[in-house]
């Protein structure tokens, strides 16, 4: 397996780079890696899921903090922990006995407070993906997801069957303690009681859907609300929507990853929206009034005369709403092309000719300054 690349160097900034560095260089790569923008380059697919794992990590403060001191084992199911890595340092991964030592030694940080497995255990998050177009993501939309989740059984109603009674072995703790001697010294530490599992209870009738374990899976769907402004790649966090938790913990959330489509004509950075509007020579020559794409619509706007390529124009309040901005919303801003005539017929071509001569050098400025320069007259 190749080894994954450091989440900084996959994003392209450096390592003091604050939240708003962060999330521009994503969104760059992103719109460039995006399925939608490459269907069928594998490359591609696989550089965009490197840039939404980098940005999923860098752009949470906790997240980021951990793998800054630990790196990629941080986040590595290998090294334990619920959530992959460290865990949050509520234990030690597979070290066993020596994260009970070490526990004792510094007050539980490296698995000594580990929590009883007959204890309230919260349900774990769920991830879940949705899609939306770019008008979608500036005004807001409802969505319908399915997903699959953990739920309490609902014919034992989490019991796990009949005849439930605590285990004799580790009197309901989950756990039993063993004594290990090296080098004459002796060392306690804990460990899942086998008799119960470290359940602390012993079923004696089994539910028959659940099989004495208290959960099934079911498919459940949802209509979420997605609001006005959201960006590509932000989550949305659905509070008790994910796997249920176990002896009264309570349930986990589902994490919503939003994916924004490209626009055809709209590029978005952070509220504001650009875009590319071509002009004829005879309309940046002595000004139009044209039509310009807002994400509502068409709006006449007024060219002056003299309008050279390149030019930008900006249109307030037609960008993207601001999410939860009580109606405030970025910028539209427009670029002029100044577009060539092409395959023009001999009549045309004398035309243009007598209109050069007639313009002559006065009315090329920067023609005439290049010149100029070049040539000292």
């Amino acid at each position: 397996m190749a080894e994954k690349r450091d989440y900084y160097e996959v994003l392209g900034v450096d390592k003091s780079a604050d939240a708003s560095t962060i999330k521009k260089a994503y969104y760059k790569l992103a719109k460039q890696y995006h399925p939608d923008a490459n269907p069928g380059d594998a490359a591609a697919e696989e550089k965009f899921k490197e840039a939404n794992e980098a940005y999923e990590v860098l752009s949470d403060s906790d997240k980021r903090a951990k793998y800054d001191q630990f790196g990629h084992a941080a986040f590595d199911p290998s090294m334990g922990g619920g959530d992959g890595g460290f865990g949050g340092f509520g234990g030690f991964g597979d070290f066993g006995d020596l994260g009970d030592i070490l526990g004792g030694m510094f007050g539980g940080a490296f698995g000594g407070g580990r929590q009883r497995r007959n204890g309230p255990i919260p349900g774990d998050d769920i991830g879940a993906n949705v899609t939306i177009t770019f008008e979608e993501a500036a005004f807001g939309v409802k969505k319908d997801i399915s997903y699959n989740r953990i739920c309490r059984c609902p014919d034992c109603k989490g019991s796990g069957g009949e005849n439930v009674e605590t285990c004799t072995v580790c009197r309901g703790t989950g756990q039993v303690r063993r004594v290990q001697r090296m080098g004459g010294m002796s060392f306690q530490s804990t460990a899942q009681c086998d008799a119960c599992r470290g359940t602390g209870k012993i079923i004696k009738n089994p539910c028959n859907k659940c099989r004495g374990t208290g959960q099934t899976r079911e498919s459940k769907r949802l209509t979420v609300s997605i609001p006005a402004g959201i960006d590509h790649g932000e989550r949305i966090a659905l509070r008790g929507q994910g796997n249920d938790g176990r002896n009264g913990g309570p349930a986990g959330d589902l994490i919503i990853v939003v994916s924004v489509r490209s626009h055809s004509i709209f590029e978005r950075e952070d509220y504001n929206i650009y875009c590319e509007v071509p002009l004829t020579v005879a309309e940046a020559t002595l000004g139009a009034e044209i039509d310009v794409p807002t994400l509502e619509g068409n709006v006449k706007y007024t060219i002056p005369e003299g309008t050279q390529a390149g030019t930008t124009f900006t249109l307030r309040g037609k960008g993207i709403p601001y999410v939860n901005g009580n109606g405030k919303r970025g910028d539209l801003i427009f670029r002029t092309t100044v577009e060539i005539p092409k395959g023009l017929s001999e009549k045309q071509k004398e035309a243009m000719r007598a209109f050069a001569e007639s313009c002559g050098e006065g009315n090329y400025t920067k023609h005439k300054q290049f010149f100029k320069k070049i040539f000292g007259k």
